[in-house]
């Protein structure tokens, strides 16, 4: 570790936010309201004490920007958003992890670093407010579907447009945030586990081999409604037992093939205890690293639904709700960030994400991209008890320093056709 580099003061710099943005239920900094304004306003006042350029792109996206010796760009990144009542860690140890970074870059370095630095805090990670997540990484990625943003509105019926025009944001111009990433050559995140891989390991860090592909389905079963006094078992239609049996399968589909899933959501017609669901809709959600491995996992439980409706008697339709393909990592990048892991707590393990990130849709916009992980106690997030060990903390930010200048000479590198070693 650099003697610069001084992690007690990432710490320190997270309790002041949490000082400042939570109250008694937790984090309150949700983006594109008062206290994300106040929270971006606390960030910009630290980044001035910095040999840095700031500014705000088209889609909201706060950058800060160290000019090195070259144009290339290694780019830092994470979100100062939360949920509502969330966590002191979620999102904000990414960016304040870089900004301790930019300040022992620029010691020492004189304010020149190899490459360029630039840390982003992107803009609505969470979706809080809206229910669309990844607002600001997804328009500077290209992947934002306009028509769908445009028709979001909160719960006090206030439209995403609007509510960006008072943060200054032109809803319509979005996109042109993509001109920032022109000469990214390597995007680096660190975050929160926000589950209990690492922590069933008693590992503090690992590294990320990309984000999860899903699938996300509604299934609805259509049997007949009857008097669930005078209707005999055998002569049942009941939709409600043939969704029923879809929870077991799909466990056993996703422990076959190494994935995960969720049925999330019940919901039955009539919805009475005197009579046979004659109808029940359920959400799935499958999930896996590996495209061929979620196909066949889709695959399957289309197969068991099929096969129980027809037990039952009954019919089945499916609704696609939501589809992401599985996003992969640099894989020289996964070397470097394993490597950096190694150097610092001398051991290191290799986990995909489940949740999506920012670092997903840089990666789809064809940015070498690596994250690395930090364990959670308890394996908890968005929630107001969620924490890491602070000896941890120090550990993730050594490690995610190592792993910038591994990223630096490994972007010079390959200007040079050298290897970094």
């Amino acid at each position: 570790m650099s003697a610069s580099l001084d992690p007690k003061r990432t710490i320190a710099d997270l309790k002041e936010l949490r000082s400042l943005t939570a109250d008694e239920s937790g984090a309150q900094r949700v983006a594109f309201t008062a206290v994300w304004a106040k929270t971006r306003e606390w960030l910009t006042a630290k980044l001035a004490k910095l040999p840095v350029e700031t500014h705000i792109d088209a889609a909201g996206n706060l950058w800060a920007t160290l000019r090195g010796e070259s144009t290339r760009e290694l780019l830092i990144g994470g979100h100062m958003d939360s949920v509502p009542n969330g966590g002191w860690l979620d999102g904000c140890l990414n960016v304040l992890a870089g900004l301790e970074i930019l300040r022992r870059i620029a010691a020492q370095t004189g304010g020149r670093p190899p490459v360029t630095v630039r840390l982003v805090d992107w803009a609505d990670e969470e979706g809080a407010r809206f229910g669309k997540s990844l607002f600001g990484s997804s328009a500077c990625g290209g992947t934002l579907d306009m028509d769908e943003a445009r028709a979001l509105v909160d719960r006090d019926g206030i439209a995403l447009p609007d509510a960006l025009e008072a943060q200054g944001i032109a809803f319509e111009r979005v996109k042109e945030s993509g001109v920032e990433l022109a000469r990214a050559a390597a995007y680096l995140e660190l975050h929160i586990e926000q589950g209990p891989v690492l922590l069933d390991l008693d590992l503090p860090l690992g590294v990320v081999l990309g984000t999860c592909g899903v699938e996300r389905h509604a299934i609805t079963f259509r049997g007949q409604a009857a008097h669930s006094g005078s209707t005999p078992m055998n002569r049942r239609k009941d939709a409600f037992l043939a969704a029923a049996k879809m929870c077991p399968e799909i466990y056993r589909i996703a422990e076959r093939h190494g994935g995960v899933c969720t049925i999330g959501s019940c919901k039955t017609e009539p919805g009475i205890v005197t009579s046979v669901a004659a109808e029940c809709r359920i959400t799935l959600d499958q999930r896996h690293l590996d495209a061929a491995a979620l196909a066949a996992m889709h695959a399957e439980a289309r197969e068991a639904a099929a096969r129980f409706a027809a037990e039952g008697g009954v019919s089945v339709e499916w609704e696609r709700l939501w589809h992401i393909e599985p996003i992969p990592f640099d894989p020289d990048l996964i070397e470097l960030c394993d490597g950096a892991i190694l150097e610092t707590c001398g051991v290191s393990h290799r986990l995909p994400s489940g949740p999506l990130h920012d670092a997903a849709e840089v990666a789809r916009a064809g940015v070498p991209t690596v994250m690395m992980f930090v364990q959670s106690l308890l394996g908890i997030s968005h929630n107001k008890i969620e924490d890491t060990k602070e000896e941890h903390i120090e550990m993730a930010v050594a490690a995610f320093d190592r792993l910038a200048d591994r990223t630096m000479a490994w972007i010079v590198s390959r200007r040079e056709g050298v290897s970094a070693g």
